[in-house]
């Protein structure tokens, strides 16, 4: 090595040389030492964490360091706008691109910050009354920040406000040297959009690297003074993320573009309610869950009053079961459980029917209650039928025997409820609710389909359908899910809307999930019983709504008018998803495979 000249007393001496090859001998016998402690340390089994840790390689260049060939820089924040609203640091937390952002934040005495204000304010009046003196217009920006300066004195000194420094640096990680530039641009272009000053730390590249390292180390003590309510606006209150490690896809997160993967029936009860308006990806939405649950072994029952579900059966294998005057498939209300020993089984079925014939007859009196009670009792008895349960093997009863009971009895109101339900024993739906049970479900997908019925037949329907699946799923506990669309039919009475009601309360202790979906929701919400299932749901799916329900919505869900509008304006599949204390905003999407059943 050749050091240079200098100079002594003006005279100039000749370079001095060292003789390099005795300290290369040196270099070289020092890192054979290394090497052999290194290597004892391996063949020893002392390998430190350290070691296994430490990267390849580490440069640092003039404002970005590379780390085993991964390029970072850091952003220090250097100014902020006068006013900065909730959630501000959401455009940074759903940022496209991985971000290592850290915050710091170090409260001050009191006492310092008023004694630091009082001498600023001081100057600040001495600057805006010089100006007046001088005939000037005084500074805007003076007479804004001395106002300002003026409000946060009096909140300090009152003890509403307390002042700490904050530091915000942002760390972007990048693959290449193209990518690093790139992505410093947009995040700076971000944060230029809110009126947010940001440097890269030049010269300062592995201090900002390590500053939002998880080390609590603040290498670049960049600070910005801030109050109590400015600071609390800086924490990234966003939308839940809902990505779990099992359960079934909803759809993407639309705030930071997760998966929205979820288990309801790791839910408190795994009810479900998806309202929304016609067209808005309601039924698209269910059969995605139905064909995602079969995937992961749940059981699915669909109460089907259109028919959207026959094709998605088909696929996989499922047993369609057409319900309509011309279909051989019966199922008589007046079955009794069988094989189950239960006292109370005739009295459940009792109370069960009340309800039917309440759907089928309309609204009760009093005396009319009583009767139809006393006749009830009457036909099961005439078949051997007894609350011993020894007896609920005797053959059940149909409805024409009840029929014939009502006529037998003296009192007026009897016979009159005959003829009120006499077109189902000899009128034209004579059959579809008079004959013996012949079908049993054992499919790991049944569907219902009762579209072929007419408009005031499917809500007894539904009804008979909903109490035969019932009473299977009390005596065969496993995770199921029962799916009931267009529900609003059955909401429209009160007697039905309460047995929905008991039915979402109690589905939990027998391990099913209640699906229930409509669109008509005014009428849905307009019920006790209908808002009574939704508070009963641990989750819901709010997809887009009309302008007549949002409000009632709004009210029901604590909705922000962001996301009124966000249901008002959103698109086919656009929603909010409420999942026991969180909710997201979401995108339902569909693999190709998945969407072509679907539209089949």
């Amino acid at each position: 090595m050749i050091f240079g000249n200098k100079k002594n007393k003006g005279k100039e001496e000749p370079a001095q040389k060292i003789d390099t090859s005795a300290l290369a001998a040196q270099s070289a016998t020092q890192a054979d030492v290394v090497t052999d402690k290194i290597a004892k340390r391996f063949s020893l089994g002392m390998t430190s964490i350290g070691d296994i840790i430490a990267p390849s390689f580490v440069d640092v260049d003039f404002s970005s360091i590379t780390i085993d060939k991964h390029l970072y820089t850091t952003l220090f924040v250097v100014g902020y706008p006068r006013y900065v609203g909730p959630n501000w640091m959401n455009a940074l937390i759903t940022f496209d691109h991985p971000l290592f952002i850290s915050m710091f934040v170090y409260p001050t005495q009191s006492k310092i910050v008023l004694d630091d204000l009082k001498r600023k304010i001081g100057e600040m009046e001495a600057t805006v009354e010089s100006q007046v003196r001088a005939g000037k217009v005084v500074d805007p920006t003076v007479q804004v920040t001395l106002d300002d300066a003026l409000s946060l004195q009096a909140e300090i000194a009152k003890g509403a406000e307390r002042f700490f420094q904050f530091g915000l640096y942002i760390t972007i990680p990048a693959a290449t040297a193209e990518e690093l530039e790139g992505t410093t641009k947009e995040v700076m272009s971000v944060l230029s959009s809110l009126l947010i000053i940001s440097k890269r730390g030049v010269l300062e590249a592995e201090e900002g690297f390590k500053s939002t390292l998880p080390l609590f180390m603040d290498r670049l003590a960049v600070w910005r003074n801030m109050d109590t309510s400015s600071l609390a606006m800086t924490f990234p209150f966003i939308t839940s993320s809902l990505s779990e490690d099992k359960g079934i896809l909803y759809g993407v997160n639309q705030s930071d573009s997760s998966l929205v993967i979820f288990d309801r029936f790791s839910l408190e009860n795994a009810n479900l309610v998806v309202l929304g308006k016609s067209g808005g990806g309601k039924s698209f939405l269910v059969k995605l869950d139905v064909m995602r649950q079969l995937m992961i072994g749940i059981d699915v029952i669909i109460v089907d009053p259109e028919n959207e579900y026959q094709n998605v059966c088909r696929k996989f294998g499922g047993e369609f079961v057409q319900f309509s005057l011309s279909s051989p498939i019966r199922i008589n209300p007046f079955d009794l459980p069988i094989g189950q020993e239960e006292e109370d089984a005739l009295a459940t079925n009792i109370l069960s029917l009340h309800t039917l014939m309440t759907v089928i007859m309309g609204e009760l009196s009093p005396e009319e209650d009583a009767l139809l009670d006393k006749a009830l009792v009457m036909t099961y008895q005439q078949k051997g039928i007894t609350q011993d349960p020894l007896t609920h093997q005797n053959e059940p009863p149909l409805m024409e025997d009840l029929y014939k009971v009502l006529l037998g009895m003296e009192q007026e109101a009897s016979q009159a409820m005959a003829f009120r339900f006499e077109k189902f024993i000899k009128g034209s739906a004579s059959g579809i609710f008079n004959s013996q049970s012949n079908f049993e479900f054992k499919n790991k997908l049944t569907v219902f389909g009762i579209r072929d019925l007419e408009e005031n037949l499917r809500p007894v329907a539904m009804y008979v359908v909903l109490d035969y699946i019932w009473t299977k799923v009390r005596h065969e506990k496993k995770q199921r899910e029962l799916i009931i669309d267009e529900a609003w039919y059955l909401i429209k009475q009160k007697e039905t809307a309460e047995y929905i009601f008991n039915f979402a309360k109690r589905a939990r202790k027998y391990g099913l999930g209640l699906t229930t979906i409509t669109q008509d929701v005014e009428d849905f919400l307009g019920t006790n019983e209908g808002k009574a299932i939704i508070t009963n749901s641990s989750m819901q799916v709010l997809l887009k709504q009309s302008p007549v329900a949002i409000d009632k919505l709004a009210d029901i869900f604590y909705l922000t008018s962001g996301e009124k509008h966000f249901l008002l304006s959103g698109g086919v599949g656009e929603g909010l998803l409420f999942a026991g204390p969180a909710h997201v905003a979401m995108q339902v999407i569909a693999a190709p495979h998945e969407k072509e059943i679907i539209e089949e």
